[in-house]
């Protein structure tokens, strides 16, 4: 059976990157009918951030990345969190095992000696361990630790020919052993590197399929020495390409949109998120691009994984995210757009309909203050705006039609839409105006902006008669400063 992990750090906020990775795994699992795994990865103690172990369930709980066992979900593999199972003494044992084999050893060299390391390969000066300590003696290792020295435990590579390993994604990639560093498996403080760690428990886990970030690729042909001195079947390897901003960078912090949370502060919803995630280095068979996780676990095929870089597009994210919001639930829309309108507006409007007018307008949530702002307060505006050429309206037409419908908006008693409509309709029909020549003065006048959310009427119903009313004369009497009729 495909067993697939997601094995993140408590060290934040969720990267894309490691959305990503999650979301992959999951769907590499769950497609193929297998078992997708959470293991905690807290081996690097500096690291470790309070509350990011809550930020990593409640990412996954949002996404609906819901694993089948992990720190909550017993699945018989236990402990799932890093520092547990060193406290059981479970990397030592195995370490300790490499060292009997000759496959690591122990290294005392202090931080001075390590600094200064420098090493001939191929022509060019590297920074990378000389093996000094593999050739102590025994007894020189037993002195060193019976006087109770600091030491790691490093793996013993090979210095000579070349590791070929395959990757489902860039497939058979040859390195050559004399650029391969001895790998530090435990460190002083007693715990695992992160790279010993992953070894061990995908194996004593039983994942099949290991999915991670291309910066892990050199990393790759260390991770097979350890199989194979353990005699442990290697993975199945899928490197993930690289995800860059719009100018080809690393997507990094600096960007303010490099983590799930990121995008979610900035009015992006989850489902688009994981949609757009999923495109960001995978392309289904097609031209369609808008999935739900459902759709994406029925259609995922990791070997259509590109790679080249993943660009993180954006414009194209806001776009997914606009259909996503055309086709929330009315109410639940609502929900989530009134604290947006209510930052703006303070007076008592029928938010309901406001949140009607905007829902197909936006593609994130914070486009609404500026969009219904005006409601509250019709902003500075130049009188130019009444000239539309398409309307065939200019500044003086404009004032004698707001002069001719004022009066007509103040007898008005039926203020709902359909009748506003109705009335100001049968005023263009007996003057032998198009409906566009009198309702964009209208539409001008209510809301002082050249694009609205909503039509002249359905402003003039929101806003009430007699706020409708004094701003139509207070246009008026802007107009009238350029003409008198």
């Amino acid at each position: 059976m495909v067993k697939t992990r997601f094995a993140p750090s408590p060290t934040g906020r969720m990267h894309v990157g490691n959305l990503r990775t999650a979301l992959y795994a999951y769907l590499i699992a769950k497609h193929a009918g297998g078992s997708f795994m959470l293991r905690i990865e807290d081996t690097d103690q500096e690291r470790f951030m309070e509350g990011a172990l809550d930020i990593i369930d409640e990412t996954l709980k949002e996404t609906g990345l819901e694993h089948d066992e992990g720190p909550d979900k017993d699945g018989g593999v236990g402990p799932y969190v890093q520092s547990e199972r060193n406290a059981q003494g479970i990397y030592m044992k195995y370490a300790k095992q490499l060292i009997e084999q000759g496959d690591a050893y122990y290294c005392f060299c202090d931080k001075e000696r390590l600094e200064s390391l420098s090493v001939n390969v191929n022509g060019k000066e590297v920074h990378m361990y000389d093996k000094h300590c593999l050739y102590l003696s025994k007894e020189e290792v037993e002195a060193n630790l019976a006087a109770g020295r600091p030491y790691v435990i490093r793996i013993n590579m090979p210095t000579e020919g070349t590791t070929t390993f395959h990757d489902e994604v860039y497939g058979d990639i040859a390195v050559d052993n004399a650029e391969l560093d001895d790998m530090i498996l435990m460190k002083s403080d007693g715990f695992p590197t992160y790279n010993f760690a992953n070894v061990v428990d995908d194996h004593l886990m039983g994942v099949t399929h290991v999915v991670r970030g291309n910066e892990y690729l050199s990393s790759s042909p260390k991770y097979n020495r350890l199989y194979e001195a353990f005699g442990w079947d290697i993975p199945t390897y899928i490197h993930c390409p690289l995800i860059t901003n719009e100018e080809h960078e690393k997507l990094s912090k600096r960007s303010g949109h490099s983590s799930y949370e990121d995008l979610i502060d900035q009015g992006f919803l989850s489902e688009a998120i994981v949609n757009f995630v999923a495109l960001l280095g995978w392309s289904p068979k097609g031209e369609r691009e808008i999935y739900s996780l459902e759709e994406l676990v029925k259609v995922f095929d990791y070997h259509r994984i590109n790679k080249s870089p993943a660009v993180f597009d954006m414009t194209k994210l806001k776009w997914m995210n606009g259909e996503y919001i055309k086709k929330m639930d009315d109410e639940a829309f609502y929900e989530k757009a009134l604290p947006y309108m209510k930052s703006v507006l303070k007076r008592d409007y029928d938010f309901h309909k406001i949140a009607s007018m905007v829902k197909s307008r936006i593609e994130v949530f914070p486009e609404i203050p500026e969009m219904v702002g005006f409601f509250e307060k019709v902003p500075e505006y130049d009188a130019s705006m009444y000239t539309h050429k398409k309307m065939k309206t200019n500044q003086e037409t404009s004032l004698t039609v707001l002069k001719e419908v004022l009066p007509l908006i103040k007898e008005q008693e039926d203020f709902g839409n359909d009748a506003l409509f109705a009335t100001l309709k049968d005023y263009a029909k007996k003057n032998h105006y198009k409906t566009g020549y009198v309702m964009w003065p209208i539409r001008t006048a209510l809301s002082g902006k050249q694009m609205t959310p909503a039509g002249a009427t359905e402003i003039l119903e929101i806003l009430g008669k007699e706020e409708s009313a004094a701003r139509i004369a207070a246009a008026i009497d802007k107009l009238g400063n350029f003409y008198e009729i």
